[in-house]
């Protein structure tokens, strides 16, 4: 009885030890697995900061860029405003001359106009004195030679009214021509303005440069017209003279 009691006593201590043993096991995973789990968070916590700072050096480099770029494209856009203004004045300035040059000769052959316009009426005086002498030495005759030179003289002005009204719509074509081109010209330094895209100035560019050269065209084509100066093409060949050598009512003397 008592070798029965002492072995169940022992059988009972060591079950006590075993199960103080799995829990001070359990304990000791416990912890471990704590420990794991600590360190997994801290590990995580880091790579996450980790990504976060990168997230924003990354963003932070990129508004950098967007401002350098926001910039430049700023300067690029204000230096083509600048670039517009002065190629507008110095076109304005131009045109301004080109539009004084074409008055200027208009007006000369205005002038040109109103002094043949004198000189004929001169001349007919002088052909109606002449005529005059003619016809009291000799009507019959001095009437067919009046009748004969007063057509020359109409013919000699209807001539030269023609070569002034043909130079004078040429003069108002140029005129016509070169501002249609100042137009277009404006239009295009505006757009200039406004471009947003280096793709879109150089476009905007090119066809104004296109417009530039047909300004140039015209400007080249009005070049003999210039005030006192040759007219294009040679002055208007004076009519054939057909008056008698030292005809003294001769108009082409």
């Amino acid at each position: 009885m008592s070798d029965q009691k002492e072995s169940s006593v022992l059988f009972s201590l060591k079950e006590l030890m075993g199960l103080e043993e799995d829990r001070i096991r359990q304990e000791e995973d416990a912890r471990k697995q704590s420990a794991a789990a600590e360190a997994g968070a801290k590990a995580d916590a880091d790579r996450r900061a980790k990504e976060a700072e990168e997230a924003r050096m990354r963003d932070e480099e990129e508004r950098r860029r967007g401002e350098e770029m926001r910039r430049k494209e700023e300067a690029a856009r204000i230096e083509a405003v600048r670039h517009a203004e002065i190629e507008r004045s110095r076109l304005e300035s131009e045109q301004k001359a080109r539009m004084e040059q074409i008055s200027k000769q208009q007006e000369h052959e205005r002038h040109l106009a109103a002094l043949k316009h004198d000189e004929g009426k001169k001349k007919l005086q002088k052909m109606v004195v002449g005529i005059g002498v003619v016809l009291l030495a000799a009507i019959v005759g001095g009437g067919l030679f009046i009748k004969n030179q007063q057509e020359e003289h109409a013919r000699q002005a209807a001539a030269a009214e023609q070569a002034r009204l043909a130079q004078q719509e040429k003069i108002d074509q140029l005129a016509r021509e070169a501002q249609a081109a100042q137009g277009k010209i404006n239009q295009l330094v505006d757009s200039l303005k406004n471009a947003q895209t280096d793709a879109e100035r150089a476009k905007i560019q090119a066809q104004l440069d296109d417009v530039k050269k047909v300004q140039q065209q015209i400007q080249q084509r009005g070049g003999g017209v210039v005030p006192g100066g040759p007219k294009p093409g040679g002055d208007t060949p004076k009519p054939k003279c057909n008056c008698q050598p030292g005809d003294p009512l001769c108009a082409c003397f």
